[in-house]
């Protein structure tokens, strides 16, 4: 949607004042003033491993590798710096998922985990517990890979992270997380 925007503003040359930003960007910042309080506390003896996708729209195509140390940055407040593992490549470089771009609902069921497996490839080597799926198509993807390939980690939204860090991921808000964070503080 932000890079929908983005393009948007520049095919119509519409000026404006308002400032366009990736969500991920205001969270790093947030963090950084003391606004968003989060605490990676929680994963300190758990010791859980997460890696991050890095969404095309976002990245590669709108704000680049500034807002992929944005979004990192979130991560390892939330789940602690040493709990954290980067794929190969990343940030600008890093694969697409091939869920974006309306291919997740295209139908091509077989060649979109044909493409994907790259991406399912990729996480399995980084040996994290989960995969924290900032865009939605990304998670999409990213979890019906897992389920497809028979992978061994889960998918993760960014804002469940967030929640769970801040001490108010509702119990209903759980459901689609594997058994070691379905009772983190609660």
């Amino acid at each position: 949607m932000t890079f929908a925007v983005l393009e948007g503003l520049k095919k119509f040359g519409i000026k404006t004042d308002l400032e366009i930003a990736s969500i991920y960007q205001y969270y790093a910042k947030w963090i950084r003033e003391g606004k968003l309080k989060v605490n990676s506390d929680w994963n300190k003896d758990l010791k859980i491993k997460f890696t991050v996708q890095d969404p095309c729209q976002i990245v590669r195509k709108s704000y680049g590798d500034p807002v992929a140390e944005d979004l990192r940055y979130v991560v390892r407040s939330v789940v602690g710096d040493e709990n954290f593992i980067d794929m190969t490549p990343n940030r600008s470089n890093n694969y697409c998922c091939g869920g974006g771009g309306g291919y997740l609902q295209s139908g091509y069921v077989e060649a979109r985990h044909q493409y994907g497996k790259v991406k399912f490839d990729q996480i399995v080597a980084t040996g994290a517990d989960y995969c924290v799926a900032a865009c939605h198509n990304c998670h999409a993807q990213i979890h019906d890979l897992a389920e497809h390939f028979e992978g061994k980690y889960h998918t993760v939204h960014l804002w469940t992270l967030i929640c769970l860090a801040m001490g108010v991921l509702g119990e209903n808000e759980r459901t689609y997380l594997g058994p070691d964070l379905a009772e983190v503080g609660l």
